[in-house]
């Protein structure tokens, strides 16, 4: 068996710079491009990170709380690192693409992990409408926005606004409204993750909007299409019993 190559990354506060001298000194440390994995040291927001920074690099990240919620990262200890590599869970991710006119014209396109967001931009309700694969399926939905969801990122800004919780294997997507005004009763849908979506937005003079893509904004938008990316797989490493699939389930019952 190959030796393991580890890459550490820290997110800069004092806590994950002294746990990555720490592991490096214990462990060695090598590049980035001659790493086999990534260990990833901070919270959630360098996870997220992370996973952009590799997204077509191929390699396995795997991650150490060393930040707050740490809900996509492993429990911290300088023990045993290489041990816990070898036996982790690895759970493949797929990134959703976001391709968004502006009202200017320009084109845009970023990829988002956990969601595909779009928000009014004043004090004025967006008016927007849906279409799945063509067709129209919402022809006004008047609210502060609505967004797109991984099964990864259900848990994240989608459980916020009482999207539904995806399993992580689920083909699906959630489309949620947030804080919807009209219709007062939609809550959502549950897509196939093969479907493409758009989202027009109506008045957008009037109503200016922005599209989001994780920490990628877009500006006075006018339409957003959304897909599933399943050329782009992820791999994130989780402890035995802590895999991101068992934390999906365990929010699921409200832990």
């Amino acid at each position: 068996m190959d030796p393991v190559k580890i890459a550490f990354l820290s997110s800069g506060t004092e806590e994950a710079d002294i746990a990555r001298w720490r592991l490096a000194a214990r462990y060695g440390e090598t590049s980035v491009d001659e790493a086999s994995v990534v260990v990833a040291l901070g919270g959630d927001g360098l996870m997220l990170q992370t996973l952009h920074a590799f997204m077509h690099r191929n390699k396995p990240i795997y991650g150490m709380n060393r930040g707050s919620v740490g809900f996509l990262m492993n429990e911290f200890r300088e023990e045993g690192l290489i041990e816990r590599i070898a036996a982790a869970k690895r759970s493949i991710i797929h990134p959703l693409v976001m391709r968004a006119r502006d009202a200017e014209g320009g084109e845009h396109e970023a990829r988002a992990i956990n969601e595909v967001s779009m928000l009014r931009q004043t004090f004025q309700a967006a008016k927007l409408r849906i279409l799945i694969d063509g067709e129209e399926r919402l022809h006004e939905l008047v609210a502060d926005g609505a967004l797109v969801a991984t099964p990864a990122g259900s848990t994240a800004y989608n459980l916020s606004a009482n999207g539904p919780i995806l399993p992580l294997d689920a083909r699906l997507v959630a489309l949620t409204p947030i804080s919807a005004f009209r219709p007062r009763r939609w809550r959502g849908a549950l897509l196939k993750d093969k479907y493409k979506i758009a989202i027009e937005v109506l008045e957008h003079e009037k109503r200016p909007v922005s599209a989001v893509a994780d920490h990628t904004e877009v500006r006075r938008v006018v339409r957003v299409d959304v897909e599933m990316d399943h050329a782009t797989g992820i791999a994130l490493l989780h402890d035995p019993g802590h895999s991101l699939e068992e934390r999906i389930l365990t929010e699921q019952f409200g832990y």
